[in-house]
């Protein structure tokens, strides 16, 4: 085949360089990945890399533009088909607001469980409080003693007192709270190691404690005063308990294998990484719940109104749902939207 090649070079080197640029970029980067109109984009360069490379492999006299041309070609060759899991940055704000809500949603039928489990206990605490006034002090536990007297007085005493408690402590309190309600939420997901037995009796224990106090004051005609506390940190609190519990599940569901034909050790290895996310992202959310917690839960009428309260609470929950419930969309998308070239 005769060409000019002059011409040849100076029509396709375009070509070679934007490919050369596009595998400096991909071997830069480690975590990069190309959209599907890049990879096609892509390989359509590796195809005429390819040709050119067989266009000029009889020019005895380019000995170097052959050689180039080569490399790229291998280069090229080789992100194509790699098969090897590539390395990847952790980029913190992508892992909580990308990573965390999908794997969430990837196990969304244990949490649906996590929640019966509690809800099954809430009910068993209303009714105990219900048909028993001695309930509260034979199921609390002592780290609740002051919610065990009547809720009239201590809402009383709340919206009377003019000392602030924890004016120096802040950071104290809320570090306790952070480490007890993270150590519950560890200790909900580890104990799926009892082929989620445990699990669920953390579960149902905590539904008790919420049935047995949101009732006490409900019965008492402190609906709002409940309402108001709870809230701001309650509807993240609560659900990052659950979200541990549904690891917790899943890692008994894991062991027990039902229906599931892999080895153990392969069944845990696919799903580490999952329990890694959702732990993770509990503790970020208890965190956040053990500031609010500190800092505006325990502060009452006159000094935060309830309305507020229980107003800053909504709006975090309906934040926590369409956090959740973000990029659903992108779960069902095509695998090849989102490609390593």
């Amino acid at each position: 085949m005769i060409i000019d090649l002059p011409r040849f070079i100076a029509a396709e080197r375009p070509s070679w360089t934007e490919l050369e640029r596009t595998l400096d970029r991909l071997q830069a980067d480690a975590g990069h990945r190309l959209t599907l109109d890049e990879a096609k984009r892509f390989h359509l360069l590796y195809q005429k890399v390819s040709a050119d490379l067989g266009r000029i492999a009889t020019f005895a006299s380019e000995p170097e533009l052959r050689r180039y041309l080569e490399a790229l070609t291998a280069r090229a060759y080789g992100e194509i088909h790699e098969t090897r899991e590539r390395g990847r940055r952790f980029r913190p704000v992508h892992w909580f607001g990308t990573e965390f809500p999908r794997v969430f949603r990837k196990h969304a039928g244990a949490f649906i469980v996590s929640c019966v489990i509690t809800l099954v206990g809430t009910l068993f605490g209303g009714f105990a409080v219900l048909l028993d006034d001695e309930a509260k002090e034979a199921i609390l536990p002592a780290m609740f003693a002051n919610h065990m007297g009547d809720p009239a007085k201590r809402v009383a005493m709340e919206e009377k007192a003019k000392k602030d408690r924890f004016a120096d402590s802040h950071s104290r309190f809320a570090s306790e709270l952070m480490t007890n309600n993270i150590g519950v939420s560890i200790k909900a997901l580890a104990l799926g190691l009892t082929f989620g037995l445990g699990t669920i009796i953390i579960l149902f224990q905590n539904g008790v404690m919420l049935g047995l106090i949101g009732l006490d004051y409900i019965l008492a005609n402190q609906s709002v005063f409940l309402a108001a506390w709870l809230l701001p940190h309650g509807v993240i609190e609560i659900p990052a308990i659950l979200i541990a519990g549904q690891g917790g599940l899943l890692l008994g569901r894991a062991l027990i294998g039902h229906g599931d034909r892999a080895p153990l050790a392969t069944r845990l290895r696919v799903l580490g990484p999952d329990l890694a996310t959702l732990i993770g992202g509990v503790a970020v959310m208890l965190v956040w719940a053990g500031f609010v917690e500190s800092f505006l839960s325990q502060y009452h009428q006159p000094v935060i109104p309830y309305a507020v309260k229980i107003s800053f609470g909504c709006v975090e929950l309906a934040a926590l749902v369409w956090f959740l419930r973000s990029g659903r969309a992108q779960d069902h998308a095509p695998a090849a939207t989102e490609v390593r070239a």
